[in-house]
């Protein structure tokens, strides 16, 4: 059994680049894995402050809302309260 040295250690040294080289892709995945975890948890954490901004618009353009309708009441009290006004004026002029 006389096995040569060289093609011995040329297919050791195969082997074992394939398994490095396997490590080294599993490594990468693992570490590109976590980047595209941060990356969506990111993501996730800005789209919560956006939906979180919107809804606090929202509830500002409820509040202007109301303010609005309110004003437009009292404009038309105003409004009605200087008609009355102006009839009295008019039936003291004559």
């Amino acid at each position: 059994m006389n096995i040569e040295l060289g093609p011995a250690m040329g297919i050791v040294g195969i082997i074992f680049g394939i398994y490095m080289g396997y490590l080294n892709f599993k490594k990468v995945e693992t570490k590109d894995a976590k980047i595209d975890a941060a990356g969506d948890a990111e993501l996730k954490t800005d789209i919560k402050y956006i939906a979180r901004g919107v809804e606090d618009i929202r509830v500002d353009m409820k509040v202007q809302e109301k303010r609005h309708s309110d004003l437009s009441e009292r404009v038309v009290r105003v409004e009605e309260s200087s008609k009355s006004a102006h009839l009295r004026l008019d039936t003291l002029n004559k």
